[in-house]
């Protein structure tokens, strides 16, 4: 279980509580009371899954490969005009997060962080191209070994909330380590160097911290 859920479900779990037995004095032992027992216990199931944290490890070589970052859907694949910090084309990949994905976020690429910076937002749904720049974000840019650049943008959804990154500026990042976490639906994106090599396809669903997105090449972009 992931320690940014700690909290919530304590708190989640002792509102339940305190409803049901509430219930329990004004309905007793009726059809009412088990619903409504049924539905707490249904919302807290799917609590406790969103805020699980599977221990994962690459395997195998992680040198020039882009790994993704979260779990979920492939929503975006293109090329795309990237103006806010590269000011030239890359290639665009955004992996959306449903309510039932895991939310942990792990770093795509071995490398050095250069740039860690959040912005306060809407909160489009998240799978909209322009929750990627209007919504609250997290921006991370991180230059791997071989000298690319790779922007990393964690995006709030409609219903989440609260962003946490774990990025931290001139710090040294690694595949395996975790990124930071969102609460509740939401997407990262990715901004790779153009002649990057895509092994995903749109629609695809990923796995965080296994699935393999790229391949940069050997030139630095």
């Amino acid at each position: 279980m992931h320690h940014e859920g700690t909290h919530t479900l304590v708190f989640s779990g002792l509102f339940l509580f305190a409803l049901l037995m509430v219930c329990w004095f004004l309905f007793g032992a009726t059809h009412i009371f088990y619903a409504i027992l049924a539905l707490a216990v249904i919302v807290y199931t799917i609590m406790v899954n969103f805020f699980r944290c599977p221990i994962r490890f690459f395997n195998g070589d992680t040198e020039g490969l882009v790994i993704a970052p979260a779990d979920g859907k492939i929503v975006v694949l293109e090329e795309v005009q990237e103006n806010e910090y590269f000011h030239d084309k890359r290639i665009m990949v955004s992996i959306f997060m449903s309510l039932l994905n895991v939310h942990a976020n792990w770093f795509p690429v071995d490398g050095h962080i250069k740039s860690v910076k959040h912005e306060d937002g809407n909160f489009h749904k998240a799978w909209l191209p322009k929750a990627s720049l209007e919504n609250e974000r997290s921006t991370i840019i991180i230059e791997t070994p071989e000298g690319h650049n790779i922007l990393v943008r964690q995006v709030a959804g409609a219903m989440a909330r609260r962003i946490v990154s774990y990025a931290h500026e001139n710090d040294q990042c690694y595949i395996d380590e975790h990124l930071g976490f969102i609460k509740f639906g939401s997407r990262v994106d990715m901004y790779l160097p153009l002649g990057s090599e895509i092994l995903v396809s749109l629609g695809q669903k990923t796995t965080g911290d296994t699935t393999i997105i790229a391949k940069l090449p050997k030139n630095n972009g």
